[in-house]
């Protein structure tokens, strides 16, 4: 009977790490966004079997990259949406994956900007 309690007791433990993680890596993913505001794989990704990648031509249908910068533009230390780099034109993948965790593209140069990405 002891061995059997040890036992569910390790596995309780190694359980709750992985429940644990599982949780806090739970983040809300773009798709998960478009979905809920009613926007269709279809709408991004075309109708065809082979679903299409998605360009920033399609993004900037409904996101519309200069008032997208002027929305940000108070952001510290700078402005991700206009930068000397690619002033309002910053390829919209470089940052936000929508199938999976998004990335914060400009601190792999400048370790200083520590922008949170939805």
């Amino acid at each position: 009977m002891k061995n059997l309690t040890l036992l569910n007791i390790i596995l309780s433990l190694v359980l709750s790490v992985f429940a644990g993680s599982a949780l806090a890596n739970k983040a809300v993913l773009l798709d998960q966004t478009h979905a809920a505001a009613g926007v269709k794989c279809s709408s991004c990704h075309g109708k065809a079997e082979t679903r299409e990648a998605v360009t920033m031509l399609k993004c900037v249908k409904c996101h519309n990259t200069t008032k997208l910068a002027k929305k940000t533009a108070s952001m510290k230390p700078t402005n991700p949406h206009k930068n000397r780099h690619f002033d309002t034109e910053t390829t919209c993948s470089n940052c936000h994956n929508v199938h999976e965790k998004s990335q914060n593209y400009c601190e792999g140069c400048h370790a200083r900007f520590d922008f949170v990405v939805p």
